[in-house]
């Protein structure tokens, strides 16, 4: 067996890209390259204490860096990128969150504007125990402390977008972006839609851990050590960004209203059993309303994201995207050893 070529990536801070689309490669890769990369946190390290507030250290729009982006040698416009995550871990024994003024889902926003003054900036700095997989929380205004298990994800997970769009990475839509899904974890492949020539993939926004919906708008945000294994599926299109685990087969679909973002990933979760699992259209509709689960991902980005998966123990035995996800898993425990 080929040993995969392993490229190793540590970003100097004049190298992280801020958008999708509409920045210069930061190398060139061939499909079944494995990456070691280094993601800085959304903040770009700035936000280090309580006393370190979103408004006064960091600047609109140099929010939410990407290491990348990275063209994939042979990516066309028609194909699908595929991006298995072997591990994600905290780079640091820390993480931050915050809430952020006219930002989140509790509060008056640019475009939900009230007369009600934005809600208090703070900070909480997350102590991480890396060793047990533990994330401390300790409240600002009482004695409270708990102790939450570390799952680690990467909020941002994108390609250039279509129609020489440049999309700020706060922004998720088809293209992937900021969509802010548990779901984006170790082990997990995520499928992109190639765009541009080259798809000139990039990911960062590293949680520690994050609540379905990270409601306040901030995770547990965390610099993060991460490797992943990209390849390349000639012909296969992709619509909107989809994901694939041992166990479940996930759409996403980002818009506003919520209701749209919902509508987007439950039809793309219908096509994609029309596709490749052999169900009709109607069939796919009826089965996938009594076996969806529906959790939000974020209702806080200028998008909001929603996520449809289903159990892949209740789908007829068919293979999706040429059996990728198999043997991108298997490729990542011989990395693993």
């Amino acid at each position: 067996m080929t040993e995969p070529r392993i490229l190793t990536v540590r970003p100097e801070p004049d190298q992280y890209a801020w958008t999708f689309g509409g920045a210069a490669p930061l190398a060139r890769i061939a499909p079944g390259t494995v990456l070691d990369l280094y993601t800085e946190d959304c903040f770009a390290g700035r936000v280090r204490s309580e006393k370190d507030l979103v408004s006064e250290v960091c600047q609109f729009p140099y929010l939410n860096p990407q290491t990348g982006p990275f063209h994939i040698e042979g990516a066309e416009p028609g194909d699908t990128v595929a991006v298995h995550f072997v591990s994600i871990e905290p780079a640091r024994d820390w993480a931050a969150s915050t809430t952020v003024p006219l930002f989140g889902a509790l509060t008056s926003t640019h475009t939900t504007a009230t007369l009600q003054p934005p809600l208090p900036e703070r900070v909480w700095i997350w102590q991480l125990d890396r060793a047990r997989g533990t994330a401390l929380f300790q409240a600002q205004d009482s004695d409270i402390r708990v102790e939450l298990p570390l799952d680690p994800m990467h909020g941002t997970v994108g390609v250039a977008p279509a129609g020489l769009e440049v999309r700020s990475a706060l922004v998720p839509d088809a293209h992937g972006g900021n969509l802010d899904t548990p779901e984006m974890r170790a082990g997990v492949t995520c499928y992109l839609g190639v765009n541009v020539e080259g798809a000139l993939l990039s990911l960062g926004d590293g949680h520690a851990r994050q609540g379905e919906g990270e409601t306040c708008g901030v995770a547990v945000e965390c610099a993060m050590n991460t490797v992943v294994v990209v390849d390349l599926l000639k012909g296969v299109t992709t619509p909107w960004a989809r994901l694939e685990s041992d166990t479940h087969i996930v759409s996403t679909g980002s818009a506003r209203p919520l209701e749209d973002a919902f509508r987007i990933s439950q039809l793309d979760l219908v096509r994609w059993l029309v596709r490749d699992y052999g169900f009709s259209e109607l069939d796919a509709y009826q089965f996938a309303t009594q076996a969806v689960e529906s959790p939000l991902a974020n209702v806080c980005d200028t998008n909001y994201t929603c996520v449809a998966k289903l159990r892949k123990e209740w789908l007829p035995a068919r293979e999706t995207y040429r059996g990728v996800h198999a043997r991108l898993r298997e490729s990542a425990r011989s990395l693993r050893g």
